[in-house]
């Protein structure tokens, strides 16, 4: 006997395969309107998305690069604008399914409703599969490609060394003033800097103003124009001479700046250099500082550097009793080192370093007696007032003898150097004012609190057995040598580590 489904007022069968229903206005199941009706239909199942490898951005049509992390809420909503039709329906869930983040596939499950007759709204599940297609953004393409910046930046420093530029380097590193630069190119007087726009230009001298006295000066040059809009493609350079006065360096102010500055001896020392320089009178432990605005209205140069410095041996050491800061004012009693074997001369020099020197070390200085310095204001100096000598700061003889390998070392820049390589001559000359830097950081610890030290590797702290020390060498150590502790190092990590912004109103950076 064949069954017959019993009706009731609540069902009806379906006009197609006789299931039985709820009753709706096409009296249909929903099985058989799906199969009559495709709600999905011109709503694509494939499609591409463009992403730049350089800068991991996204392209959202017509010429809009955004950057967009894997399975967000902005991607999501950059592939859903992607799909045609979708706003025909009525989209109720969309989320991702997982895929291999290297597959180059981007899979989305979508949930939409659409009204297919009177009064009936169906349903659908379906999976749209986008492909990751590799392509270089108007940017990076710029970067990429020559003659394409837009502003640059050439500082400049007329010294005959680089370790002005060694610290500027580090300062740069420690407050990440580089993150816009597009190049940074090396050349035999300073630096460059490239820049995509002219703000990022300008930010970049604003620092070097904040931490060094500098004059600058801007140019521009026309590219082209369109004379149907009107406007006009230029390239910016600004052009930055830093102060040719380093930390140390030897001075003869003009007798019109020491006399404005409460009337200091003409022939200073730079103990410091940061938005203006520091000099100071080690007769008489004076200070003074001269301006941006004061230096520049008058210029003048150095007398002598740290190149030029003899190295003498401490013989006898008598305070004088005036102390400023960390300044002790002294007489103190030196021979040449290079003298000893050969004659009996002494001098006896008034310095300020009273307080750091002892009977038996070494201490650097300027030979003022023997020097011939081709300067005007130092040849209207009477020279029986002179000093012989001009003592500068403590020297490690023994422990530079043995020091090869530091628990410390320094980023640097990326940096593309010059298309001709140094002469010998040359780059011995680089490493030789790396070496001083080094030095610098390690026995002045003002200044290395101005930059970031970071630990070296665990292999490079290990004595090689090319630089092995024997037991004389040993003994030769200096007792009080400014060692860099661990504390003051930082982890060498590959990622940035959050430098803090330079504040140009805050503290006073020095300047080597």
């Amino acid at each position: 006997m064949e069954y017959t489904p019993q009706l009731t007022t609540q069902q009806i069968l379906c006009c197609s395969c006789g299931t039985l229903i709820p009753p709706n206005p096409t009296n249909m199941c929903v099985n058989c309107i799906r199969n009559q009706v495709d709600i999905t239909e011109g709503i694509p199942k494939h499609a591409t998305i463009c992403f730049c490898r350089n800068c991991e951005r996204y392209l959202q049509p017509p010429a809009l690069w955004v950057p967009c992390q894997l399975e967000s809420r902005e991607l999501l909503a950059l592939c859903l604008k992607k799909l045609k039709g979708l706003n025909k329906v009525r989209l109720v869930d969309a989320g991702f399914i997982w895929t291999e983040p290297h597959s180059k596939r981007i899979k989305l499950k979508l949930t939409i409703q659409k009204e297919v007759f009177a009064s009936t709204i169906l349903q659908q599940i379906f999976e749209v599969e986008f492909v990751v297609s590799h392509q270089q953004c108007d940017d990076c393409a710029k970067v990429m490609a020559q003659n394409t910046w837009k502003a640059m930046v050439q500082v400049r420093q007329k010294v005959d060394h680089k370790r002005t530029f060694l610290y500027l380097e580090q300062l740069i590193i420690k407050h990440s003033a580089h993150k816009d630069t597009i190049n940074i190119k090396e050349c035999r007087d300073g630096l460059d800097f490239y820049y995509a726009s002219r703000s990022h230009a300008l930010k970049m001298v604003e620092f070097l103003q904040a931490v060094t006295p500098l004059r600058s000066k801007a140019s521009e040059q026309l590219i082209s124009t369109d004379i149907h809009s009107g406007t006009s493609n230029y390239k910016f350079s600004y052009s930055v001479e830093l102060i040719p006065i380093c930390k140390d360096d030897l001075i003869c102010l003009p007798s019109k700046i020491a006399k404005s500055l409460g009337n200091i001896s003409p022939l200073v020392t730079c103990y410091r250099v940061g938005n203006s320089v520091h000099v100071l009178d080690p007769n008489t432990l004076a200070t003074a500082e001269v301006s941006n605005q004061v230096y520049w209205r008058t210029p003048f140069s150095s007398l002598a550097s740290v190149k030029g410095m003899a190295e003498y041996y401490v013989l006898d050491v008598e305070p004088c009793g005036p102390v400023k800061g960390k300044f002790v004012l002294a007489d103190i009693q030196v021979a040449k080192t290079s003298d000893f074997g050969r004659n009996d001369i002494t001098y006896f020099a008034r310095s300020h370093l009273g307080g750091i020197l002892n009977p038996g070390d070494h201490v650097l200085g300027y030979d003022i007696a023997s020097s011939n310095f081709n300067n005007d204001a130092f040849d209207a100096l009477h020279r029986g007032s002179l000093p012989d000598v001009i003592l500068i700061k403590k020297s490690y003889p023994a422990h530079r003898r043995r020091n090869r390998q530091r628990n410390w070392q320094l980023r640097q820049l990326a940096k593309e150097e010059e298309e001709m390589a140094p002469r010998k001559q040359d780059q011995e000359r680089i490493e030789q004012d790396y070496e001083l830097f080094l030095r610098d950081l390690e026995e002045d610890p003002e200044l290395r609190a101005t930059v970031n030290l970071y630990k070296s590797d665990k292999a490079k702290q290990q004595p090689t057995p090319d630089v092995a020390m024997d037991d004389d060498e040993e003994e030769e150590e200096e007792e009080d040598f400014p060692e860099v502790s661990l504390d003051e190092l930082l982890d060498n990590l590959t990622l940035d580590d959050g430098a803090q912004e330079y504040d140009s109103d805050g503290n006073e950076m020095m300047m080597e």
